[in-house]
């Protein structure tokens, strides 16, 4: 079994992404790893890293993508990195649901 980059909290999701910024689209790029080969959800998107463009279009993308209010997407670390931790409140199943759709 592959191991995924999320994992249920109570009353939300946890979910690791690596940020590619500056790509030419809006999209997934599935499951890698980070330097230290945890698993990480690749995600590229057109909005540039600059005053938090980048930080403001992943928690759009993950809004609209796993039909959440963007007020439940929360970056919790990673601010200026591409590497991110991130918290999705609801339901946790049925978040981890939306996920392994997603991906």
């Amino acid at each position: 079994m592959t191991a995924k980059p999320y994992s249920a909290l109570a009353g939300g999701v946890r979910l690791a992404v690596r940020l590619t910024p500056r790509a030419g689209r809006d999209g997934l790029d599935g499951v890698g790893a980070d330097a230290d080969g945890r698993p990480v959800l690749r995600i590229r998107l057109a909005a540039p890293p600059v005053d938090g463009a980048a930080n403001e279009a992943l928690i759009a993308f993950l809004a609209e993508l796993l039909d959440l209010r963007k007020k439940d997407v929360v970056i919790r670390s990673g601010h200026a990195a591409r590497t991110k931790i991130v918290e999705l409140t609801g339901a946790p199943d049925v978040l981890l649901a939306r996920l392994d759709r997603a991906i």
